[in-house]
């Protein structure tokens, strides 16, 4: 590996203040120091973060429109109009229309749900989807995790007397659908107190503030926390603030009592007798329930989500699982042909960007190869493949840089965009993408940090190995659920050794097991280094080497700590 290692030194007085922080909450100061990177420096502040309480939760209320979509939706029921769930084909929009559907279904039964097909109709509000919903009468639709820029399609709707209510999460463009409702905390009028809920997550308040108002107790909410849980660890958005409530709880519903649809994909994935973590949904939750839109159906998904029974449940898990055995293989597949692509691009040293164009390649997986060449080579990327006339694609980008503004200033060549700060979809003509290209490279290259663009690692604090003690990890623990804005903290410890029984292991002798000892205690660590096994040699050397890690348990030693290893330096 060849990753540069950031260490901020603590800023004036924030290591005092950690001090005076540890001595009224009782946990060490390194980690008090952590908290007070997060913005956490009283005692009353860090009983909220370790212990987050729905009641903390705020109005729904406060969004902007939340009152018109309510009278809306009460309207609608009153009148025993028949109402469509509509919502994106990815988890986000899946768990999204998931949660409605099975709130709503209790009390009404006039109801119905709708995902667009990613080939035939594309991303977002579909004309078909609107047809849809005028043959089979539907007088309301409520739409979910998408619709924010679905001016001319939801105009076309309410000509035909279909009104819509938007709960989206994306950034709006200047000019806003003509909705009864929109439910977007990005709005620039926005009067919400929290941007960063999942498209799931704007979903849920939606279903907080009918229930408020309708007089239903919000326990019967609380078991639909687990989709919301799995909606913001697979859409990476920020899990601090109300999302970090939300998914604190989601976790213990998944945990404790996960609804059918959810088990049954537990089950799938082998995660029936552990303790299911953010890493357990980004890896093998999320990406099951993902496949279904990008290989068949986004449909299916919520069929799984909202079953009953759990037999029909497995067997729809099972299918799902299949779905997602063939995305890894185009995966791989795709990855492989893009790798060679990029080799062969003219300047490629000097480029900040990566644009490629396969006629050939799937839709439903670009946006994956996209993610494998920021993670390659350390520059947006934009994947395109050929739908009909035109040319749609995935965007990814690299740490700290906005993707979604440099679309954004080529909107000019583009039909249609959308997305965040480090994902975006986006649709061409074919003859655009070369000046597409060249646009979006020049935006790149006059906005992005030399340090945005190789592999870079982060370390939060340095630590002996005295310092990890069974009571530090425990308290390291009460930082979870980690991910965007409370990433899992990384440490690094310096002049480390070889106890002598360090090893090579796994099926190829790709990684390391390592048995360490520092100079200043007489703590044994265990450790793995996944990919690493090129070390092997230096380290059983015995001379001394630094180590950046994390620290978790060792899943087949129950409390036993290990370190997870992410890059080893010789001293040489």
């Amino acid at each position: 590996m060849n990753n540069k290692w950031i260490y901020q030194s603590p800023k004036d007085g924030e290591l005092e203040a950690a001090k005076v922080l540890s001595a009224q909450i009782g946990i060490s100061p390194i980690l008090c120091r952590l908290l007070i990177e997060r913005g956490i420096k009283t005692p009353e502040e860090a009983k909220r973060f370790f212990r987050p309480q729905l009641s903390e939760l705020h109005d729904p209320f406060l969004m902007k429109d939340m009152d018109k979509a309510v009278d809306r939706l009460n309207e609608a029921m009153g009148r025993k109009e028949r109402i469509l769930v509509y919502g994106d084909y990815d988890v986000d929009g899946t768990t999204a229309v998931a949660l409605v559907y099975k709130f709503l279904q209790q009390f009404y039964s006039n109801i119905d749900y709708y995902i667009p097909d990613r080939y035939n109709e594309g991303y977002g509000v579909s004309y078909k989807g609107v047809d849809y919903a005028c043959e089979t009468g539907v007088k309301l639709v409520i739409v979910l995790d998408c619709g924010i820029k679905a001016v001319e399609e939801i105009a076309y709707a309410k000509e035909r007397g279909i009104d819509f209510i938007i709960c989206d999460h994306h950034v709006p463009d200047d000019e806003l659908p003509p909705a009864v409702a929109i439910l977007n905390a990005k709005r620039v009028d926005a009067t919400y107190p929290y941007p960063h809920l999942s498209g799931c997550g704007v979903g849920f308040k939606f279903m907080q503030a009918f229930a408020a108002n309708n007089g239903i107790e919000f326990s019967q909410l609380t078991p639909l926390l687990d989709l919301v849980a799995v909606s913001v660890a697979s859409d990476i958005v920020p899990i601090m603030g109300e999302n970090r409530i939300l998914t604190y709880h989601g976790l213990r519903q998944l945990n404790s009592n996960p609804s059918v649809g959810l088990r049954a994909i537990i089950e799938v994935c082998g995660l029936s007798d552990k303790e299911i973590t953010i890493s357990d949904i980004v890896f093998k939750i999320g990406p099951r329930i993902n496949a279904s839109g990008r290989i068949q159906n986004g449909k299916e998904a919520v069929d799984l989500l909202t079953e009953r029974n759990f037999k029909q449940a497995l067997q729809k898990s099972q299918q799902i699982n299949l779905y997602n055995e063939t995305r890894k293989d185009l995966d791989k597949a795709m990855t492989e042909e893009a790798n060679h692509i990029v080799d062969e691009l003219e300047g490629l040293s000097g480029r900040r960007s990566i644009v490629i164009f396969n006629e050939q390649w799937h839709k439903g997986v670009i946006g994956i190869v996209a993610s494998r060449l920021t993670e390659i080579y350390y520059r947006p990327a934009v994947v395109l493949t050929r739908t009909g006339d035109m040319a749609t694609g995935s965007a990814r980008s690299v740490s700290g840089f906005d993707v979604y503004k440099a679309i954004e200033h080529c909107r000019d060549l583009l039909e249609n965009f959308g997305g965040h700060t480090y994902a975006a979809g986006l649709s061409m003509k074919i003859e655009n993408v070369p000046e597409f290209t060249r646009r979006f490279e020049e935006f790149v290259a006059g906005h992005i940090l030399p340090e945005q663009t190789r592999a870079t690692i982060e370390i939060d604090a340095e630590l002996d190995f005295k310092d990890i003690t069974n009571r530090f990890f425990s308290d390291l623990k009460r930082f979870n659920p980690f991910g965007p804005d409370n990433h899992k903290p990384i440490f690094c410890t310096h002049h480390v050794y070889d106890y002598g029984t360090s090893k090579v292991v796994g099926r190829d002798q790709e990684h390391i097991k390592l048995e360490l000892v520092d100079n200043k205690s007489n703590n044994v660590m265990n450790g793995i280094a996944f990919g690493q096994s090129s070390q092997a040699r230096y380290i059983k050397t015995k001379r001394a080497f630094d180590i950046c890690y994390s620290i978790e348990e060792n899943t087949h030693k129950h409390g036993e700590v290990q370190l997870l290893i992410e890059d080893i330096k010789p001293l040489v």
